[in-house]
């Protein structure tokens, strides 16, 4: 396991696409904190130092799968999973290594970006004051996050010896999952009551003004299902990283979980067919 996990970062290291998303991770860390301090300072607003600083993972959202998808396809185009197996390594091993590897790329686009955001923002802003508690809870789910999305990917990597194939599958279920996430959070986001203008005068003042209950608005069961995906769905996890809205520690430690759990019921789900799968 060692030994492939020692030959798998080398050839991370050699990865062309892996420079190029270090490099692209950190120049828009960059990029996010010198516009934030911009717009701040244009309009006004106190300059914080950990402001944009959770964006990261919308991003690696996509970055992961297109990543995985590529490094792992390129396992079957070079034939180097056959190696691999016909040299004596267990299918247990290559799997996990190429895991750990993913997890491990993940990783390090998401401290490319911290670095280069904090670099450039601690001169501009200076160490603010934050909620350092919240912080770290982002950043840990974050982490447990970005493990079961690399999970997915390799498991439909590890299965479908396409590359081209891999990475659309990929691309898709994100965007689907993105559009369900959309779509969910849209729902419970709609406002219980709205406003019914009841009467006008003349010159077009309102007189009257009453409150109506929304008859699309989620209640009981429905809204705790609702509820549910926002929490369970890793896409939904990332937006709310994003966004830095995650202040209630009892919902950061549920979606740890959910996403914990589906690291490991993918990667055992991916474990058991690979090693029933016939390699070419």
């Amino acid at each position: 396991m060692s030994r492939l996990l020692s030959a798998d970062l080398a050839r991370l290291r050699k990865s062309i696409f892996f420079k190029l998303c270090v490099i692209g991770m950190f120049l828009f860390g960059i990029y996010m904190k010198v516009m934030d301090y911009v717009s701040c300072t244009q309009y006004g607003f106190t300059v914080s130092l950990f402001s944009m600083l959770t964006i990261y993972m919308f991003v690696l959202v996509f970055m992961i799968p297109a990543f995985v998808s590529l490094f792992v396809g390129a396992e079957y185009s070079d034939g180097t999973i056959r190696n691999k197996l016909i040299i004596g390594h267990t299918r247990l091993s290559i799997y996990l290594s190429n895991l750990i590897t993913g997890v491990a790329a993940a990783l390090i686009f998401t401290a490319a970006y911290l670095i280069a955001g904090l670099a450039v923002g601690i001169p501009l802003c200076g160490v603010s004051e934050a909620n350092y508690r919240e912080l770290v809870s982002l950043f840990l789910l974050s982490i447990v996050t970005m493990t079961a999305i690399a999970s997915l990917s390799t498991l439909i990597g590890m299965l479908c010896q396409s590359r081209a194939v891999t990475a659309v599958v990929n691309i898709l279920a994100v965007l689907f999952l993105l559009v369900m996430s959309i779509y969910v959070s849209a729902r419970l986001n709609e406002p219980e009551y709205y406003q019914s203008i009841t009467t006008m005068t003349d010159d077009g003042s309102i007189q009257d003004v009453a409150e109506e209950k929304n008859p699309t608005y989620l209640r009981g069961t429905e809204r705790k299902v609702y509820e549910f995906f926002n929490e369970f769905i890793p896409t939904s996890q990332a937006v709310a990283i994003t966004q830095g809205s995650v202040s209630d520690y009892s919902s950061v430690a549920r979606m740890a979980g959910y996403s914990a759990g589906i690291a490991v019921v993918s990667t055992a789900v991916g474990i058991f067919v690979f090693r029933r799968k016939d390699i070419k």
